[in-house]
């Protein structure tokens, strides 16, 4: 494979002798504008695309001259790079490796008292007023329901702060910290501070996650593994036509990978 010097905008960009004039890598670059070198990342675009283009025709999947689809890039790499489905035992060995990543989800059942931030409220003031209720709930934590009802600033303060059941992704990231992950029953021992203000939080009871049996989560395993094999072999097919190609106005480090980076 031959390489022009650094690409810039005066070099000509020629994939195996077709052109790609300096519009098209403008246009191109639109699509790149959070690369460190847009003018490269739309040269490297164009190439993929052109080197595609040229074997589908090669493999009469495509007229010379016609327009390159999805479809057409579907079927080329389907013939191309068709990979084998994983067995049986690739799954379970991936099960067996992994089986941290195959559990329900932790369950926690909690309520709250929030003291919410306002404009109006100066926050050292609404804070100095939540850690004085938690005080008071450390001697008397019979009595959150009730306070709950009459101070807090969410709606659950009518049912007596009860959120009910809670997973993971229901709740703002630092509520979350705050009571997932442990094993802590009853009143936490201190504030949770999240973007809405302080929250008194007591946890009833908890659920711990479970591991999923095998079969239950074969399927995703499968589709995983395969997704994962097919990945790696449409790497390789690039680079393979990639090192094959006669290519002019960029400069490519030919190694496993680097067209789908």
């Amino acid at each position: 494979m031959s390489s022009a010097p650094a690409p810039s905008d005066s070099i000509p960009l020629s994939v195996n002798g077709v052109e790609i004039d300096a519009d098209a890598i403008l246009a191109e670059s639109a699509s790149h504008p959070n690369e460190a070198d847009v003018d490269h990342a739309a040269r490297l675009a164009l190439v993929v695309r052109e080197l595609l283009t040229q074997k589908a025709v090669e493999t009469s999947l495509l007229a010379a001259g016609a327009e390159l689809d999805d479809d057409t890039i579907d079927r080329l790499l389907e013939l191309e790079c068709a990979t084998p489905a994983p067995s049986d035992e690739e799954c379970r060995r991936y099960y067996a490796a992994n089986m941290q990543k195959f559990n329900s989800p932790e369950l926690v059942f909690a309520r709250h008292i929030l003291f919410a931030l306002t404009e109006k409220a100066a926050m050292t003031k609404v804070r100095a007023r939540a850690e004085e209720t938690h005080r008071e709930l450390i001697r008397h934590p019979d009595r959150f329901e009730a306070l709950a009802q009459t101070l807090s600033n969410c709606p659950s303060g009518q049912v007596g702060g009860n959120l009910g059941q809670l997973t993971r992704g229901e709740s703002v990231p630092e509520f979350e910290t705050a009571i997932f992950g442990n094993t802590r029953i009853g009143l936490l021992p201190g504030l949770v501070n999240s973007r809405y203000g302080f929250h008194i939080v007591s946890i009833e009871r908890r659920i711990p996650g479970a591991a999923l049996p095998y079969e239950t989560v074969r399927s995703a395993i499968e589709r995983y593994l395969s997704e994962h094999v097919r990945h790696k072999s449409i790497q390789q097919y690039l680079t393979l036509l990639a090192s094959g190609a006669e290519l002019t106005g960029i400069t490519l480090d030919v190694r496993p990978g680097f067209l789908l980076q």
